[in-house]
């Protein structure tokens, strides 16, 4: 299979990209990877790049953008932090390919036994160590679980309904951030330039089912 060009990328709409990652996540299912030559790919993009999606996801190592839709070199952005979250760096990365690259769609990836989401519902123990940073990475999904979690209920990470209801809600809380952070990318979903979509990945089955 061949790299897009930037001819390509022009004729791909919104929904068609949509459709690029959920072929692409079926074939992965099903271990029917498209034939491609990744050095050929190399040689297609020495000259530029044109992505159709941008994929924000979790840097946990199973959760590789590429490998579970099934895409190729220059085909997507792929931005990764642990909890898969957005700050002003990375919606500024999302800008650039939206609005400079011209991606068509913008996914927020989450996925299940997120350790980052699990960080968050264990933060007591995390901030009693000496790792001040990771606590602060933690700590930002207090909100969240407040607002998720019921009266009584225990927080922990291992209360896996909890933690899944935490995963679904955070990429719809990024989401919204994205929509609210971000007047460029508001403004081109408004205008049907682009879309915004969320996802979750199971990491028992590979297969992604989309929010």
């Amino acid at each position: 299979m061949k790299t897009h060009t930037s001819e390509t990328q022009s004729t791909i709409s919104p929904e068609k990209a949509l459709e690029f990652l959920k072929e692409g996540n079926i074939r992965f299912v099903n271990n029917l990877k498209v034939n491609r030559n990744l050095l050929e790919q190399v040689n297609d993009t020495r000259e530029g790049q044109w992505p159709f999606a941008v994929i924000l996801s979790c840097i946990d190592s199973r959760t590789s953008a590429e490998l579970i839709f099934d895409q190729g070199l220059g085909d997507i952005f792929s931005v990764r932090i642990a909890g898969n979250f957005v700050n002003q760096d990375i919606l500024g990365s999302m800008e650039f390919g939206a609005n400079v690259a011209g991606s068509k769609l913008i996914v927020v990836l989450g996925h299940t036994k997120c350790g980052a989401l699990k960080g968050g519902l264990d933060a007591e123990a995390i901030n009693a160590t000496e790792m001040k940073n990771l606590s602060h990475l933690v700590n930002r999904f207090n909100p969240i679980i407040n607002e998720i979690i019921q009266d009584g209920e225990e927080r922990s990470s291992k209360n896996s309904d909890l933690l899944e209801r935490l995963n679904h809600q955070n990429v719809l809380e990024t989401i919204k951030e994205i929509r609210k952070e971000s007047t460029t990318l508001n403004n081109l979903e408004k205008e049907s330039k682009i879309k915004i979509v969320g996802a979750n990945y199971c990491v028992e089955t590979g297969a992604v089912t989309w929010l």
